[in-house]
């Protein structure tokens, strides 16, 4: 018995395919092959299956997706204390963790496997995006690797999906450049959300204006949550640098939970443009215009004019 269970759907996916490509052969799936779905399944439906005996295989594979939508999934600890031995049976419990402290679970950690999928952190993005390209062959420069994760967060899924589509482009052993990003995943190395803080950080007001405007005009491919979830980001590291003024280079690299140094000159240099009661202005007026984006103390302004409007109040204190 395998559970998966966790809000990072990209690792229950991976193994769950792993499981149903190497497994079984093309022969014994015929007879030794299930999926079930937990919408529409029963724990009596799922029990009555993997008591089942393979035919012409050493075992069998049931595989239970979407089980947080499994209305009695917690009915199948019976099974869990005693199960069947010919059947591998893999429950995907996506988007959210199961309580480790129900019998159910219990019963599955004494005589099976629990894998927890965690989500990444920010930080921890730039270097999954280096280890999944190095594993494909490819390298990429830390410019468009901070360009792919500032964009695309630390939904997993979607930036490999993206990874793939620009790698089909892409001949192997290619060094990832800012420009293939740009041609091949939609991502403007002129106007993106890691331009506007380059550009709010070392004081360019009329650049961070011009992106912002960009910004404004294209809101479906720069989304406003998206570039204030980055914007904090940002700005939450500035806040920690200055308290390391004095520090030296390892200490801000462990602080700010970077993979190495590349990027210390550009936070060094944004806070002799940012001391801190103005990384807190900056914090507060994101934090400002967040609640706006939900609807909070909102009008018919446009999105597009609150972007331009948060950008500007960044900028000019």
């Amino acid at each position: 018995m395998y559970l998966l269970h966790g809000k990072e759907s990209y690792f229950i996916d991976k193994i769950t395919q792993y499981i149903e490509n190497q497994v079984l052969s093309e022969a014994e799936k015929g007879f030794n092959f299930t999926v079930l779905y937990g919408k529409e399944s029963s724990f009596q439906t799922v029990v009555d299956v993997a008591r089942r005996y393979p035919m012409a295989a050493e075992r069998q594979v049931v595989i239970l997706k979407e089980a947080q939508q499994m209305r009695d999934l917690s009915k199948l600890d019976a099974y869990a204390k005693q199960p069947t031995p010919t059947t591998l049976l893999l429950i995907c419990h996506k988007h959210k963790k199961l309580d480790a402290r129900t019998a159910f679970a219990k019963a599955i950690k004494k005589n099976g496997v629990i894998f927890e999928s965690k989500k990444l952190y920010d930080n921890q993005v730039p270097e999954w995006i280096i280890n999944y390209l190095k594993d494909k062959k490819y390298e990429i420069s830390p410019d468009a690797c901070r360009l792919v994760a500032d964009f695309l967060g630390t939904d997993l899924s979607k930036i490999s999906n993206e990874l793939d589509k620009l790698l089909l482009n892409v001949p192997q052993g290619t060094k990832i450049t800012p420009r293939h990003v740009e041609d091949n995943i939609g991502i403007s190395k002129d106007y993106n959300v890691f331009e506007l803080q380059k550009a709010l950080g070392s004081g360019n007001r009329l650049k961070a204006t011009r992106i912002a405007n960009h910004f404004a005009a294209n809101p479906k491919d720069n989304p406003m949550p998206l570039i204030i979830g980055a914007l904090y980001n940002y700005f939450s590291k500035l806040y920690i640098c200055q308290f390391l003024r004095n520090s030296p280079d390892d200490a801000w690299v462990k602080a700010l939970g970077l993979r190495n140094s590349w990027f210390l000159k550009d936070y060094k240099a944004a806070i002799r443009v940012f001391n801190k009661p103005k990384t807190e202005h900056a914090l507060a007026v994101i934090k400002e215009f967040d609640l706006k984006s939900k609807g909070v103390d909102r009008d018919s302004t446009p999105e597009g004019e609150l972007m331009r409007e948060m950008v500007w109040k960044i900028a000019n204190f």
